[in-house]
């Protein structure tokens, strides 16, 4: 599609922000309507429980793998051109940072996009978790946790491998990578056949898989057309959740481009369809220890986020449907300390039952 058009009438940040903001509404709502939450999927999936978040997410993640590769295999999407594959990246950042992110979202009951999406139905907790993980990912990022970040990030690279793309790496072609796509959108179905899930929640769940190829799409078309140079990239909260923040702090006429605008359109997606279904509802912490959790787990988030190179959503399913290899390990790292931590938590003395699992 040419954005010729818009290109000659809106000013290219104006047109990348309004297009962040599409992307983000469109995932926030359909997020929100489908539940979409990988801590809950993966407690699931490690206590053998009755899988009611797992096939949503597998159908969100396959439907963002194989939309992705169908662009990039019919030259919409320039994935070599994203910055998980045209840079270096830290291969002992994306282990470190998939575990404490890991640990971070059980604590927080619910990763960074879920925080985001809770927070506009009124969740405070969500709220307060997410403003935490925010500083602290700016900190990280730019402030006083960055010489720490830098410093685990460097210990190994993946310039010691010659690159970041799984698909080189390991002689994947187009075929097997759909056929990798299309075995776990049927394993979502199998899941979700097996768990009676509705059929509106399973396009949902599908629909919000897409928003992660509309962003490469509409970003590629950007670098492609614009004057000016942006940023191949997807869907992803850590760095825009840190820049949102900042954009807020600053003062008036600041950057504007396609992350600042995708974090409040999730929320806005998430408001107008909690508010359409009538799922708005205040909802505040159960106690001060309930809070330091919370806390403590948003704080874990948002610097292992950072370190990672991406949240559950950037690294987990953005990252992982252009094949970075960082992505796959942080992904990795996120679901085996989800489900460690959930052991050590049962083993102290606080476990969470099943309504616990579901709903932060």
């Amino acid at each position: 599609m040419d954005l010729t058009f818009l290109l000659d009438r809106v000013p290219e940040a104006w047109l990348l922000t309004f297009g962040g903001l599409t992307v983000g509404v469109l995932f926030g709502a359909f997020a929100q309507q489908s539940r979409f939450c990988l801590r809950a999927a993966a407690l699931e999936f490690s206590r053998g429980a009755r899988a009611d978040r797992l096939p949503v997410w597998l159908l969100t993640f396959s439907s963002a793998l194989i939309g992705t590769q169908l662009l990039v295999h019919f030259g919409e999407v320039q994935a070599n051109e994203a910055r998980q594959l045209a840079s270096p990246q830290s291969l002992s950042g994306a282990l470190i940072g998939g575990v404490m992110f890991g640990s971070g979202m059980v604590l927080a009951r619910g990763c960074a996009s879920r925080l985001l999406v809770l927070s506009a139905t009124g969740n405070l907790r969500a709220l307060l978790s997410g403003l935490v993980f925010a500083v602290v990912a700016q900190a990280s990022l730019r402030g006083l946790l960055k010489p720490l970040r830098e410093w685990l990030a460097g210990l190994w690279t993946t310039v010691d491998l010659g690159g970041n793309d799984l698909t080189a790496h390991l002689g994947l072609t187009p075929g097997i990578v759909f056929a990798f796509g299309v075995f776990w959108l049927l394993s979502g179905l199998v899941f979700a056949w097996r768990g009676r899930k509705s059929f509106w929640q399973l396009a949902t769940a599908c629909a919000a898989g897409l928003a992660i190829p509309l962003a490469w799409w509409f970003t590629s078309a950007m670098a492609r057309q614009a004057f000016e140079p942006v940023q191949v990239e997807g869907v992803t909260f850590t760095g825009p959740s840190a820049d949102t923040l900042m954009l807020v702090l600053s003062p008036p006429g600041t950057f504007l481009d396609f992350d600042i605008g995708l974090v409040p359109g999730v929320f806005l997606g998430s408001f107008l369809a909690a508010f359409l279904t009538r799922e708005l509802a205040l909802q505040g912490f159960e106690g001060g220890r309930s809070m330091a959790r919370y806390l403590v787990g948003a704080t874990l988030m948002g610097f292992g986020g950072m370190l990672a190179g991406g949240c559950a959503v950037g690294a987990g399913i953005t990252g992982a449907s252009i094949f970075a290899l960082t992505a796959w390990i942080a992904l990795t790292g996120i679901w085996l300390s989800a489900a460690l931590t959930d052991r050590l938590l049962e083993s102290f003395g606080a476990p969470q039952d099943a309504a616990a699992i579901q709903n932060p």
